[in-house]
C-alpha cells in the first residue's frame, strides 16, 4: 500500500512538472488578444502618424492630452476604416506569406514577397533593402551594415511584430524568429529593440505586469548588447522619477540622441526609438489612452512607438477591453474600425475585413502552436491551445545571396559565402576549379589569388537530411590600377555642403566625402566613404562623370563602379556610358559592354540599391584615360528645401583593370 502511494505520489509530481513546462489558453481567448494586438496597433500607428517625427528638442505638452487621431481622423473618414501604413501593412503581408508559404517562410521567399507587393512607401533601412533586393541580394545581406547603410535605423521594430503574435507563449521561438527577421533590413544592435519587444508580445499572452515584460525580455539579448544597457538604464529613469516622464525623457534624449555619436544620430535611430517605446509603456501603466498620449509626446518617430505599445496593450487586456473611443471614433461604427482595413499603400494587396484578419492569424498561430509540440485540447466543453514554451526556432535551409568575393591578383581575400541564417549547417564545394592561391573551408573562401579569370563552382548546403546546391562565378580580377592613375577625371570634385545641410538629409553627416579623391581609396562604405557630385541648386538633370588618367598607354577592359549611399532625392544613375581618350584626344565610345549585374531597368528611387558593384566588361581599348558616364536625374521631394537641388551621383569607388 505505501508503495502504490509513492508510485502514484511520483506520478503526479511527473504531471505537475509536465504541467508547469507547458502553457494552455482557451482559443476564445487567444482570440480576443490577437485581435488586441492588430486593433492596439492599428489604434497606435494612426493615433501617431500626425505627430511623427514633431517633437524632437522638446517633449510633447501633457496639457493638450488627449491629443486624438487630429488629421489621421479625416482619412479613416475617407476610409471609412483603418487605413494601411508601414507600421501594419507589412505585416499582413507576412500573413500572406505565411499562408502561401507556410509558417516559416523562407528569406527567398520573403525576398519574392517584398518585391511583388512594395513598390513605393517604404524608407531608410526598408528602403534600401527593397533596393539591394531588386540588385539581386536575399537577406540578410538585405540588411547588413557592409551593404545598407540605414541598418541602424527603427525599420524592423515596426514590422515584425507578428511573428510574436502567432507564437503566443513561445517567447524563445519570437525572440529568435524576431532576430531572424529583423536581419532582412537591419544588423548589430540595431536588430534587439525587435527582439526585446518580440519577445514581450510573446510573453503578454500570459504575463500582464509591465515593468515583468519590460525585464524578462532582457533574457534574450546578450548582457552586453547595447540596447539591453539602454533598456536597463530606461527602467532606472522611471524608478528614479516615477512621476515625471518629462525628466525620463529628457535624459534619455540627452544620452542617446544629443550624445549620440554624429555617424548614427538620426531621429530614426533603433536605439533611441526602442528607448522612447520602453519609457512609453512604463509611464502609461497599462493604460491605452495615456499610453498613446505619451508615445507621441515621447517624439522622434512616433508612430511607431505607439503602434508597438499599442500592440502589447492590446494582448494584455484584450481586444474587447479596448477604449470604445479609439477603437470606433464615429457614431455609425459598430465594430472596431468599421471592420475595415483598407490598402493605400501596397501593390496588390487587397483590402480586408478586420475579423477576418483575425481568424486569418489566429488558425496560423494555432498552426504554428501544434507544429512546435503544442496541441489542441477540450475540457469541460471548452477548447484550449496548449503551448510548448520551449520551442525554439532554428532558420530553414537555404542559400543566400550577398556580395560575392572582390578577388584581385595579389591581394589577400577572407571571404564568407554563410551568414547568421546557414553558418552552421555543412558547406562544400562539389563542382568547378577554385582559383590557384585559394582554398575553400565550410563556406569560407581564404588565401591569394594568382591568377585572373572567371572560375564556375557549384556550393552543397546541408543540414544532414537535407542538402541543396548552388552555382556560383568566382571573378578573379588583375590589379586595380585607379591608384596608380596621375589625376581623376571628374566634372564635380567637391562635394557642395551648403546644398546638402539644406535638404532632407537621412544620413549621419559623417557619411559624406567632401573630395572626389575617396573614389580610389579602397573604402566601400562607412565614414567619409560616399561623394555626392552635388552642385548648386538647380531643377535640371545633368551627366557627371567620372574616370583616370595615366601618364603611359594602359590596355584596360574592365571598369567597376560602386554606388554609395542614396538619399531620396537623389544618387542613382538612369543610363551609362563608357569612354576612352583617343590619341587625338577626342573621347570615344568603348563600344558595346556588359554588365554585371544587369543595369537596373527602372529608375524608380525605392528599387535604387545601396553600396553595390556594377561590372563593366568591354573589348580592349590602349589609351592614356578612361571615364564613366551617368545620367542622373532630378528626384522631385516633398521637402522645400530640398526642392530644387540638382541632380548628383553618389559613388564610393571606381575601380580600373587592364586586360591579362
Amino acid at each position: 500500500m505505501k508503495r502504490k502511494i509513492v508510485v502514484t505520489m511520483l506520478a503526479c509530481m511527473a504531471l505537475s512538472t509536465a504541467a508547469a513546462q507547458q502553457k494552455r489558453i482557451a482559443l476564445d481567448e487567444l482570440r480576443d488578444k490577437i485581435a488586441g494586438a492588430w486593433l492596439g496597433q492599428m489604434v497606435g500607428n494612426m493615433y501617431g502618424l500626425p505627430f511623427e517625427n514633431k517633437f524632437i528638442e522638446k517633449e510633447g505638452d501633457e496639457s493638450k492630452f488627449p491629443f486624438g487621431y487630429s488629421k489621421s481622423l479625416v482619412k479613416m473618414e475617407q476610409y471609412d476604416g483603418a487605413f494601411s501604413d508601414d507600421d501594419t501593412d507589412v505585416e499582413y503581408l507576412y500573413l500572406m506569406l505565411m499562408e502561401k508559404y507556410g509558417s516559416e517562410p523562407t528569406y527567398a521567399q520573403m525576398r519574392e514577397g517584398w518585391m511583388y507587393h512594395i513598390r513605393d512607401r517604404v524608407w531608410l533601412a526598408n528602403r534600401a533593402a527593397l533596393g539591394l533586393m531588386h540588385y539581386g541580394y536575399t537577406p540578410p545581406f538585405t540588411g547588413s551594415m557592409e551593404s545598407n547603410p540605414h541598418w541602424y535605423q527603427i525599420d524592423p521594430q515596426l514590422i515584425n511584430e507578428i511573428w510574436s503574435y502567432t507564437a503566443p507563449g513561445m517567447v524563445r521561438y519570437a525572440a529568435g524568429k524576431s532576430a531572424w527577421a529583423a536581419r532582412i533590413t537591419s544588423d548589430g544592435w540595431a536588430i534587439s529593440p525587435t527582439i526585446h519587444y518580440g519577445a514581450m508580445y510573446a510573453e503578454a499572452f500570459f504575463e500582464h505586469d509591465i515593468e515583468k515584460l519590460v525585464l524578462n525580455a532582457l533574457n534574450y539579448l546578450p548582457a552586453d548588447d547595447r540596447y539591453a544597457a539602454t533598456v536597463r538604464h530606461m527602467y532606472e529613469l522611471y524608478k528614479k522619477y516615477p512621476d515625471n516622464w518629462q525628466k525620463a525623457r529628457a535624459e534619455m534624449a540627452e544620452a542617446y540622441y544629443v550624445n549620440e555619436p554624429e555617424m548614427t544620430r538620426t531621429i530614426w535611430n533603433a536605439n533611441l526609438n526602442g528607448a522612447c517605446g520602453i519609457l512609453t509603456l512604463l509611464y502609461g501603466k497599462g493604460d491605452l489612452q495615456r499610453t498613446m498620449d505619451l508615445g507621441c509626446a515621447m517624439g522622434f518617430d512616433a508612430d511607431n512607438q505607439t503602434a508597438t505599445v499599442g500592440g502589447i496593450l492590446g494582448i494584455i487586456n484584450g481586444g474587447k477591453s479596448l477604449p470604445r473611443q479609439l477603437l470606433m471614433p464615429f457614431d455609425h461604427w459598430t465594430k472596431p474600425f468599421n471592420d475595415r482595413y483598407i490598402n493605400i499603400t501596397r501593390y496588390d494587396m487587397p483590402d480586408a475585413s478586420i475579423d477576418d484578419m483575425i481568424d486569418r492569424t489566429v488558425e496560423m498561430a494555432v498552426k504554428l502552436v501544434c507544429e512546435k509540440g503544442g496541441r489542441v485540447m477540450e475540457r469541460g466543453g471548452k477548447k484550449y491551445l496548449v503551448i510548448n514554451p520551449k520551442a525554439e526556432f532554428k532558420a530553414p535551409l537555404e542559400f543566400c545571396v550577398g556580395p560575392m568575393p572582390r578577388m584581385e591578383v595579389g591581394c589577400p581575400v577572407d571571404y564568407r559565402f554563410s551568414c547568421a541564417a546557414n553558418e552552421n549547417y555543412a558547406w562544400s564545394l562539389v563542382e568547378g576549379s577554385l582559383p590557384e592561391g585559394v582554398t575553400f573551408d565550410n563556406g569560407r573562401i581564404t588565401g591569394t589569388p594568382l591568377r585572373a579569370g572567371k572560375y564556375p563552382v557549384t556550393l552543397s548546403l546541408s543540414d544532414g537530411k537535407k542538402n541543396l546546391s548552388k552555382r556560383f562565378e568566382l571573378l578573379v580580377r588583375t590589379k586595380n590600377i585607379a591608384p596608380e592613375a596621375d589625376s581623376i577625371l571628374t566634372n564635380i570634385r567637391t562635394m557642395n555642403d551648403e546644398v546638402l545641410y539644406k535638404c532632407w538629409i537621412t544620413f549621419g553627416k559623417p557619411m559624406y566625402a567632401h573630395s572626389v579623391d575617396v573614389i580610389r581609396d579602397g573604402r566601400l562604405n562607412g565614414e567619409g566613404s560616399a561623394f555626392y557630385s552635388l552642385a548648386a541648386h538647380s531643377d535640371l538633370p545633368k551627366i557627371d562623370w567620372f574616370g583616370y588618367e595615366w601618364s603611359e598607354p594602359r590596355t584596360i577592359d574592365m571598369m567597376s563602379f560602386h554606388t554609395g549611399c542614396l538619399e531620396e532625392f537623389g544618387g542613382w544613375f538612369s543610363s551609362v556610358a563608357i569612354q576612352y581618350r583617343g590619341e587625338d584626344g577626342r573621347w570615344y565610345d568603348v563600344g558595346k559592354f556588359s554588365s554585371t549585374p544587369a543595369l537596373p531597368e527602372t529608375d524608380v528611387v525605392f528599387f535604387q540599391p545601396h553600396f553595390v558593384e556594377y561590372v563593366f566588361e568591354f573589348e580592349p581599348v590602349k589609351t592614356t584615360a578612361v571615364r564613366l558616364l551617368l545620367d542622373c536625374k532630378v528626384q522631385e521631394h516633398w521637402n522645400k528645401p530640398t526642392k530644387g537641388c540638382s541632380s548628383f551621383i553618389s559613388i564610393t569607388e571606381l575601380g580600373v583593370y587592364e586586360k591579362q
